[in-house]
């Protein structure tokens, strides 16, 4: 699963995808095929402002009414979201594959996935919040005992 997420695509393949993508856009009517694969390019570059407009775009796609398509955005949301290190978001996102798919396997290892890296997110920003807290009391400590003198 980890080698799902951190693939990174081309910029040869995210260009040809945008050129579609905007010649369709010119003519006035893109289609869902082009506007998906030029969203599933950009989520998987390794700029944030790609993954971010590609995660725009898959979320205007997850409007549409064809279930099969409203699954695999919401799965690619999930991993757009995870790569930008929203895992809320991402959460999200493939529980509501799962809800269509109970059973789905890649849908419960993102999720399983998803969780782990919260969770160690979660361990670095207490080990930080309690560094920072021990560091503010040894200072605290020593101001007073400099003020008893």
């Amino acid at each position: 699963m980890e080698a799902i997420v951190n693939d990174e695509a081309t910029i040869s393949d995210i260009k040809k995808c945008e050129a579609v993508y905007n010649a369709e856009l010119s003519k006035g009517v893109v289609t869902t095929t082009s506007q998906f694969q030029y969203a599933w390019c950009l989520v998987r570059s390794k700029y944030a402002n790609d993954m971010k407009k590609g995660v725009a775009l898959l979320e205007e796609l997850s409007h549409a009414g064809h279930p099969q398509l409203k699954r695999d955005c919401y799965y690619y949301l999930a991993i757009g979201n995870y790569r930008l290190k929203e895992y809320t978001q991402a959460l999200k996102y493939v529980r509501k594959v799962k809800e269509m798919e109970p059973s789905n396997r890649q849908a419960i290892d993102l999720e399983s996935l998803i969780k782990k890296k919260m969770n160690q997110e979660g361990l670095v920003g207490m080990a930080i919040v309690g560094g920072a807290a021990l560091a503010i009391s040894g200072l605290i400590g020593a101001g007073i005992a400099l003020s008893k003198k």
